[in-house]
């Protein structure tokens, strides 16, 4: 069984910077497409960002764009979640989330994930 664990999450002011970390346990995570969504509250979950197993195919939200940066430390097997000048609209519940095993390709779709962390929450006030 796969295990996703969110941490980094907090509460900061606007245009202040965060970065979340995720690893997957069970397999390393470089075996893994990653994906980092988020659900404000009373809102649906969205898409935020997501990473091949490669790293060589990155997405984003048009929301974060420019502002927020994935990436992936095949060493460290964890991927991170780098936001700056963050908003109070950024608020929200981030969870990550990995592809099932050995596919290779990044998606901006919540059901093409398999494993899902727990969630970490992000809060900024204006």
């Amino acid at each position: 069984q796969v295990q996703v664990v969110e941490s980094g999450g907090g509460l900061v002011q606007a245009g202040d910077s965060l970065r979340l970390s995720c690893a997957a346990s069970g397999r390393t995570a470089s075996r893994y497409a990653m994906g980092w969504f988020r659900q404000p509250p009373g809102k649906e979950r969205e898409f935020v960002s997501a990473i091949s197993r490669t790293g060589g195919r990155i997405y984003y939200a048009d929301s974060v764009k420019g502002r927020f940066t994935i990436s992936r430390d095949i060493a460290k097997n964890t991927v991170y979640l780098q936001m700056n000048g963050l908003k109070p609209e950024d608020t929200a519940i981030y969870y990550c989330a990995a592809r099932s095993p050995d596919i290779i390709a990044a998606s901006t779709l919540r059901y093409e994930y398999a494993y899902w962390g727990q969630g970490t929450q992000v809060t900024v006030s204006s």
